[in-house]
């Protein structure tokens, strides 16, 4: 049964992956290009729009917490590297099961977190001072995302650590 929800799981966080790393892409997109845009009008035209220059920083909470998970997942967070060789398999799997279930609680409360915080501001119905208006709610938002992201791939690795823990015990 832990298989097949670990088989479940994993095939939905790899297309989960891919949106995610494609909405990265698409996003650090528009952030170059909105900063090349504003450059050009205003060396073209002498003036130009501050929300090309103000556009970047509001999608950066897009950028980074949706990634939290992927991450995760792949090892490319920051970590130390030096009980990779001094520990066993078995209990580097022990580690790696421990970090994940810390990383699960974390995303969790910052998920709960996330949540109140969005609600709060949707209900506040502010409004970013831009020349585009962009409620506050919606920056916002990207942090319970990214937090529900970083709780699927930190179950995904629980499952993967305990079953390779159960394989060993069997061998």
């Amino acid at each position: 049964m832990l298989k097949a929800a670990l088989v479940f799981l994993s095939k939905a966080n790899e297309r989960l992956e891919k949106v995610i790393y494609l909405l990265a892409m698409f996003l650090v997109a528009n952030m170059v290009l909105a900063l090349f845009l504003s450059a050009l009008i205003r060396y073209l035209s002498g003036t130009g729009y501050d929300w090309f220059i103000e556009l970047p920083p509001i999608l950066t909470s897009w950028l980074v917490f949706p990634l939290l998970g992927p991450l995760l997942k792949s090892g490319s967070h920051i970590k130390v590297d030096v009980l990779n060789n001094i520990l066993s398999a078995q209990q580097l799997s022990i580690l790696k099961l421990v970090i994940a279930i810390i990383a699960l609680i974390a995303s969790i409360v910052f998920l709960i977190a996330g949540i109140e915080a969005t609600n709060l501001y949707f209900k506040l119905g502010q409004v970013m001072e831009l020349e585009i208006e962009i409620p506050v709610w919606w920056v916002y938002l990207a942090f319970p995302t990214g937090f529900g992201v970083m709780t699927l791939f930190a179950t995904e690795l629980i499952l993967v650590e305990f079953l390779s823990l159960l394989d060993q015990r069997r061998s």
